[in-house]
């Protein structure tokens, strides 16, 4: 059975300025979206799934349908504000929906083989799927997951600090995972993150999450009394997201699941700052002329 791709594709894209999942980043206008669909169908995966806002769906289609036809299978799912579907008896007013676990139950009556999850907006490189589809199609149960884990110091913007999970590993698995909301370049190409207690600097191979994971369908059922235990607590919250590690977390330390952590050395690309774009459109451009890509992705 072949793995499906799921793609968070319904955020609000609040600090680009645009909705940049379909900007257009390679020298024909592919989006990133585009690049990572490409090295799935490359590395053996049967479907996309896209995670949006129902409102996208006419213009997600118009890009995406003629350029995937007979590549790969295709599907939508929507994410919103319905608890009901949950079996949440309340109406909970928000600006944006509850996070990327929240996206990932969205998707629960559309998968029923194993997946990975990734963003919309973010590089992966080909490596990162070729080595997923490989665990989800030789190792994956329902109480064995995996990230993929990026080396921190590939993963940075020159631009400014950015929020990562950092990744602690024993034995090739994941025994927590902590968020580091400024985390940056030091001199010298070191890096470094902030805290309330000051600074303190991390090693360069250090492993982080850019949200790439893999499951089985039975993460829905395992998510989904947390989803209801999270709305719970944070109902008066309109910020409080329900993020992926949150689940991850509980899983590992209730011992229910575990998460083996699959190193990857290739350089992640995401476009956090609008001064990213052009760096992003650069390192595509090299990857065309080295023959990583063809310069027209769809031909």
């Amino acid at each position: 059975m072949k793995p499906t791709l799921l793609i968070l594709a319904a955020g609000m894209a609040s600090r680009y300025g645009s909705m940049k999942q379909v900007d257009g980043f390679g020298p024909n206008g592919e989006t990133i979206i585009d690049y990572s669909i490409y090295d799935a169908i490359k590395a053996g995966f049967g479907k996309v799934t896209f995670i949006i806002r129902e409102e996208f769906l006419d213009s997600f289609k118009a890009i995406f349908e003629p350029k995937l036809a007979g590549k790969i299978k295709t599907d939508y799912v929507f994410q919103n504000f319905d608890l009901k579907q949950y079996g949440i008896d309340k109406t909970v007013e928000r600006a944006k929906p509850w996070g990327t676990a929240h996206a990932v139950l969205a998707a629960r009556n559309a998968v029923k083989e194993p997946f990975c999850v990734i963003n919309a907006d973010d590089f992966y490189g080909f490596d990162a799927f070729e080595k997923m589809a490989k665990f989800l199609t030789t190792e994956v149960a329902d109480d064995k997951y995996s990230l993929i884990g990026y080396q921190i110091d590939r993963t940075l913007s020159d631009y400014g600090s950015v929020s990562r999970g950092v990744c602690k590993v024993e034995d090739g698995n994941m025994v927590e995972i902590n968020e580091r909301t400024e985390v940056y370049f030091v001199d010298g190409g070191k890096v470094a993150y902030k805290d309330a207690s000051g600074e303190h600097s991390l090693p360069n191979d250090t492993r982080v999450s850019m949200n790439f994971w893999g499951f089985t369908p039975a993460v829905f059922e395992q998510s989904l009394d947390m989803f209801k235990r999270f709305v719970d607590a944070n109902e008066g919250n309109p910020k409080a997201e329900f993020f992926i590690p949150l689940v991850a977390d509980e899983l590992i330390k209730t011992g229910v699941a575990s998460f083996k952590v699959v190193p990857t050395a290739a350089k992640w690309f995401g476009v956090t700052y609008k001064e990213d774009k052009p760096i992003v459109q650069e390192s595509i451009s090299k990857l065309v002329e080295n023959g990583t890509y063809p310069a027209n992705l769809w031909a």
